[in-house]
């Protein structure tokens, strides 16, 4: 059970560190774009990670960080998204949420069967939290 839970914090890590991969071609795939402490708001930073699915790819639901405030842009394509209790929505090119610290995303993927999505997620962290997501099984 201790070498799952390393193995999964590992694989979060990585995913912030690097490029993610995608598993197949229903995963998203992320792509960190920038990291930059925030220097007049001390112990937090901003991180930008850019997420990319493929026609009907989907993320395995996961927690965001504890201490993480994100806001979520939609550059291309429909994203369906449920974070905690609230309703499952589909997001359309332009459009935006955001996600109070801590959430539970259950729902994240492409709308669309047939064409790419894209979306732009910003996070405002503690400094020292870089695990952003953790898978939820």
């Amino acid at each position: 059970m201790r070498i799952r839970a390393i193995f999964t914090a590992a694989c979060a890590a990585i995913a912030i560190v690097g490029p993610a991969w995608a598993r197949d071609d229903q995963s998203e795939t992320v792509t960190p774009k920038f990291e930059q402490v925030i220097p007049n708001i001390p112990g937090k930073s901003m991180v930008v990670v850019e997420v990319d699915y493929a026609p009907g790819a989907a993320s395995q639901p996961h927690r965001h960080a504890r201490s993480a405030f994100i806001f979520a842009y939609v550059v291309s394509g429909e994203i369906e998204s449920k974070v905690n209790d609230g309703e499952t929505r589909i997001y359309k090119a332009g459009e935006s949420w955001s996600e109070l610290p801590n959430a539970i995303h259950s729902v994240s993927r492409n709308a669309s069967k047939t064409r790419p999505a894209k979306l732009l997620a910003v996070f405002v962290v503690d400094s020292d939290d870089k695990a952003l997501t953790t898978p939820l099984n």
